[in-house]
């Protein structure tokens, strides 16, 4: 059905198998028009408008040649385009995370994308390849209806063979994209930590671990390929024995008289037309291809979407949790935070304090109870994307922002001095731009301040920063956002010193909620900071 989608909404496919029939009509009339010339030349007498009709026929078919690779370039790149802007809203819709690894995804946008929309240039091709071979019989029925049972004798053959390497491909095509997905999920993991490798000293085991698809990989390649391999050589041998065949039937019609020897090259030319199809070995492989790729593709498209996270509303700045569960990551959560408090979200390792980040922050659909929130929300992350051409464009990301409102939430993240230093400051390309992790941490928390938002949450994203800065951060966004409820993510007993309130995970479940000076004389808690 994709791939059907793909062939209906672009055309200009019709004007390619137009222009692909009009040279298929040339290269047609082409052997023909040769055996008259020959006939002619032998005759002692050639005429120059039989040249000229030669020579016009070879023309139209080189341009008409020309014409469909420019032709077959556009429309690919079209359907190309098309899918990848599917797939990747599809994506984004699925939201994070998803069970398709970044690699992966890139290999389905990249690769299978391509592939798959070039099926509509490869169905012409085919379709003209077919047209090509029966317009080569009937050109042999008309030459002598013997020379065309000669030839319709190898069709059967023909056929097992093309159905034979449809069928043997499949199977290796379909496990050849899937592994390169996989390989390409694993390069992009390593590529992320390419510092903690180097820094482990683990690189020769992580390349093992990137590498471990190869052998499955490899034997997917060679097995399409060694069935392409068979292909081609059966069809050379088949090619050259119907040729064999047709000559002779032509032969016996030379000496019957019913054929010229302009003929018997025109029978030969119009052998090896018919028997074009068997000779489309690697484009009946790129349609396995672009069918496995379609399946990947639409892998994605039929997932479909998480619940769209839908907050109940509040005051201004009040947040409340009742009943929250997440999965295994968060259960029963009851949860109040008046307008203006800043909430330090403590526990261990797995705790679920992200979970209750992305719940407030309308990033997690709970999967039970309900959230109600009053106002937007910002929100900074640990280790934050920054997207955008610039500096500036990547803290007014998503957003329509003055350049003084840029500079005042950078001045707030206390990340404006460094942006300053910068070869063109605000201006500067962000691939240009070398952050170490504290800064690309303060430059997304300036991006998450620059909304004004009712509900700042910041998922571990000042943890970079030492105690000093982090202090310091913290009073200019008291400055910057007067009365804002905050909700902090954190693992230092100093931030949830500062804190009006603690919410103390354990396994998923509030444990506690109180002011840190409370919550400390409890053993159990004094052991979440270490």
């Amino acid at each position: 059905m994709l791939l059907k989608t793909v062939v209906r909404r672009d055309p200009r496919w019709l004007l390619l198998a137009l222009n692909a029939l009009l040279a298929t009509t040339a290269g047609l009339l082409l052997p023909a028009a040769l055996a008259r010339t020959v006939d002619l030349a032998l005759g002692g007498w050639l005429e120059s408008g039989a040249v000229l009709w030669l020579v016009g026929l070879a023309g139209v078919e080189v341009v008409g040649d020309a014409i469909g690779v420019v032709l077959a370039a556009a429309i690919t790149a079209r359907g190309t385009a098309w899918l990848r802007d599917r797939l990747a809203g599809h994506l984004v819709a699925l939201g994070h995370p998803t069970r398709f690894e970044p690699g992966d995804a890139i290999s389905r946008l990249t690769g299978d994308s391509a592939i798959a929309g070039g099926f509509a240039v490869l169905l012409v091709n085919l379709g003209i390849t077919a047209l090509t071979a029966a317009g080569a019989v009937v050109a042999l029925a008309v030459l002598d209806w013997r020379l065309a049972v000669v030839f319709l004798l190898s069709v059967p053959l023909a056929t097992l063979l093309v159905r034979s390497h449809l069928k043997l491909t499949a199977e290796d095509v379909t496990a050849y994209q899937e592994v390169s997905g996989e390989l390409s999920a694993r390069l992009v993991d390593a590529v992320g930590g390419l510092r903690t490798i180097a820094a482990s000293g683990r690189a020769e085991q992580e390349a093992q671990r990137v590498l471990r698809p190869l052998p499955r990989l490899a034997a997917a390649g060679v097995g399409m390929w060694r069935t392409q391999a068979k292909m081609i050589w059966r069809a050379g041998l088949l090619l050259p024995a119907v040729e064999l065949a047709v000559l002779t039937a032509a032969g016996f019609g030379v000496v019957a008289g019913r054929l010229s020897v302009g003929d018997v090259l025109a029978a030969l030319g119009y052998a090896g037309l018919g028997m074009a199809v068997v000779g489309q070995a690697t484009v009946l492989t790129a349609v396995q291809r672009a069918r496995a790729s379609a399946a990947r593709i639409d892998e994605v498209l039929s997932t479909e979407p998480g619940p769209v996270v839908r907050h109940g509303f509040s005051a201004p700045g009040v947040v409340e949790l009742r009943g929250v569960s997440v999965g295994e990551a968060l259960r029963d959560v009851d949860l109040s935070v008046p307008a203006g408090t800043f909430l330090a979200v403590v526990g261990r390792s797995g705790a679920g304090k992200s979970a209750l980040a992305a719940v407030i922050g309308g990033l997690t659909a709970p999967s039970a109870g309900q959230v109600l929130r009053g106002g937007s929300v910002g929100y900074a992350f640990e280790r934050p994307a920054l997207l955008g051409d610039t500096v500036a464009d990547a803290v007014s990301y998503g957003a329509l922002l003055e350049r003084e409102e840029v500079v005042a939430a950078c001045r707030a993240a206390q990340v404006h001095d460094v942006v300053v230093r910068l070869p063109n400051g605000y201006d500067t390309p962000l691939s240009e731009t070398p952050l170490s992790g504290g800064e690309a941490q303060r430059l997304g928390l300036a991006r998450a301040v620059a909304r004004e938002p009712r509900v700042l949450v910041l998922d571990d994203a000042t943890a970079s920063l030492d105690t000093v800065t982090e202090s310091t951060v913290e009073r200019a966004l008291e400055s910057a956002l007067p009365g804002r409820t905050r909700v902090v993510v954190t693992h230092r007993a100093a931030t949830a010193r500062r804190a009006d309130l603690v919410v103390w995970l354990e396994d998923g479940r509030v444990r506690a909620v109180g002011p840190h000076e409370v919550l400390w004389d409890d053993a159990d808690y004094r052991a979440v900071f270490g």
